[in-house]
């Protein structure tokens, strides 16, 4: 005889839900052709044989390029005398909707972490039933949705958690012009900058922040938008509503656009080399290398603005040989009423004169890498919260 709450689903559900009872265990299986192409996950549901049960956290955890960062997830199982050493932990990337990339497995006090997870992956232990992970030194590419399954014999269960970073997202292009990248050239684009391409959820978040961008750009699933806040007709018409205009899913390698990148909290600082003269931008790399630093990518520019609070109303040569300057607070000779990271174009490298903005790393950083402590509970610090300052400066010029 069923529960009353599986009678109420089989009669209610039963052109989408198959209930099978074998050796009392209650399961439930998806139709064949919903299951195809997918990989298979048998959840079981807990009734008076046993069951695995896995929570995790609803919504999403934050924190910021450098952090750390606990992936919650909890399991019980009954009975309770279920012996540790046979449960099975497994934390996944899902990189795909059928891809999955292999994080962290532990099997009673054996443990392995895969690819660049090793040294930053570490159980919590925070007691019975806590299959939590800590990811410490947290990088842009962490950025995601994990998976987190427990097995026990032959029971299982999933749960997932969404990773969000604290960032900031900007439109790029190239000395070459606009609407010159496939998605491979655009992603390279992004990493030289210090940054990802960014995805539809974080650009998003940018334009409910006021990113208003004309031109349409790429982002890390394949598809190309951009972001309206104020709607003109150069701009996919005056009359349209604002919002995330969407060109979706173009060709790879032979259709060409910008791209929208994303970046998060330094590891380091930039600053505006103070000198008496302005120099070209061979002398601009000299000077930076002779402060002990380097030419401030555009990425970098871009975060320091957004999390130092970066205000300077001198323009300045980057790494990508563009010059831009940023805007906390606007005002009229510093290039409108809006902050923001301005951006001058591509001018001559030789004979155009200008500041330079240095970007100097972290001392842990030049000596040669953060040191990594082994007991992740002790090392665990929460993420604050950054500045929501305004982003619809870095408008078409």
């Amino acid at each position: 005889m069923f529960p009353k709450s599986f009678q109420s689903l089989a009669f209610e559900k039963v052109s989408f839900v198959v209930l099978i009872v074998t050796c009392g265990i209650t399961v439930t299986s998806l139709p064949t052709d919903i299951e195809k192409g997918r990989r298979k996950v048998v959840h079981v549901l807990e009734d008076d044989s046993g069951a695995v049960i896995v929570q995790t956290a609803p919504g999403k955890v934050i924190t910021h390029r450098g952090g750390s960062i606990t992936l919650p997830c909890r399991f019980h199982h009954e009975p309770e005398n279920t012996d540790p050493a046979r449960i099975r932990i497994k934390w996944t990337k899902v990189t795909d909707a059928l891809q999955f990339e292999d994080v962290f497995v532990a099997l009673g006090r054996q443990q392995r972490v895969f690819g660049p997870y090793r040294g930053r992956v570490f159980l919590e232990q925070g007691g019975p039933g806590d299959a939590s992970v800590i990811i410490q030194n947290v990088t842009l590419e962490d950025y995601g949705r994990y998976e987190c399954e427990v097995t026990n014999d032959m029971e299982d269960d999933t749960g997932f958690v969404n990773l969000d970073l604290e960032g900031v997202v900007f439109p790029y292009y190239p000395r070459e012009g606009r609407y010159k990248l496939n998605y491979h050239q655009a992603e390279d684009a992004c990493k030289q900058q210090d940054a990802i391409l960014a995805s539809h959820s974080q650009l998003h978040k940018a334009w409910l922040e006021g990113l208003d961008w004309c031109n349409a750009g790429w982002l890390e699933d394949g598809s190309v938008q951009y972001p309206i806040s104020h709607p003109r007709d150069e701009c996919g018409r005056k009359d349209t509503p604002a919002g995330v205009r969407n060109y979706g899913y173009r060709h790879k390698e032979d259709e060409r656009y910008d791209g929208f990148c994303f970046t998060s909290k330094l590891n380091g600082k930039v600053y505006f080399l103070k000198r008496f003269k302005k120099v070209n931008y061979a002398e601009a790399t000299k000077a930076c290398i002779r402060d002990g630093s380097v030419v401030a990518k555009v990425g970098q520019l871009y975060a320091a603005w957004k999390f130092q609070l970066l205000d300077r109303c001198e323009a300045g040569w980057l790494e990508d040989g563009s010059i831009r300057y940023p805007i906390v607070n606007p005002r009229s000779r510093c290039g409108g009423s809006q902050p923001g990271v301005r951006h001058l174009g591509f001018p001559d490298k030789k004979f155009r004169l200008y500041g330079v903005y240095c970007f100097l790393k972290n001392k842990d950083e030049r000596e040669g890498g953060t040191d990594m402590k082994r007991s992740p509970a002790e090392s665990l610090t929460k993420s604050k919260s950054s500045n929501n300052i305004p982003m619809n400066a870095t408008r078409v010029i």
